[in-house]
């Protein structure tokens, strides 16, 4: 019985530790420069590269609109075709296959940064 009873409050712990949509950790301009600094070959980045991109790859703006934009961006290096290209120190590349294209490097905070510029094209939408 007593596990049942910390069960909820450990669940409304982690609820409010998760950051609120639109509300990341990150500098939203940071962010950005980092879109066009590595992000821009494959997406469209607004404000900077209109026909740029891939046609296949979502632009900045509409993964943004998306209701799971905020974990998508905290977690776009685990997801094809990143974890080939992105290397984060500490995340171990999911292969050792030689990347398709070259690879970068960011710091784990920049994670936070692209999540805080996604989260101000989210609000402004």
């Amino acid at each position: 019985m007593p596990a049942k009873g910390l069960l909820l409050p450990a669940a409304l712990a982690l609820v409010i530790a998760l950051p609120s949509p639109g509300e990341a950790a990150g500098d939203a301009e940071k962010g950005r420069q980092i879109a066009i600094d590595h992000c821009s070959r494959c997406h469209v980045v607004p404000d900077y590269n209109p026909y740029g991109g891939i046609e296949s790859t979502p632009s900045f703006r509409l993964l943004a609109r998306r209701d799971d934009y905020l974990e998508r961006f905290l977690t776009f290096f685990e997801r094809p075709p990143h974890p080939v290209v992105v290397r984060i120190p500490g995340v171990e590349p999911p292969t050792d296959d030689p990347a398709f294209v070259a690879t970068f490097q960011i710091q784990p905070e920049q994670v936070d940064d692209l999540a805080a510029y996604a989260a101000k094209l989210h609000a402004e939408q």
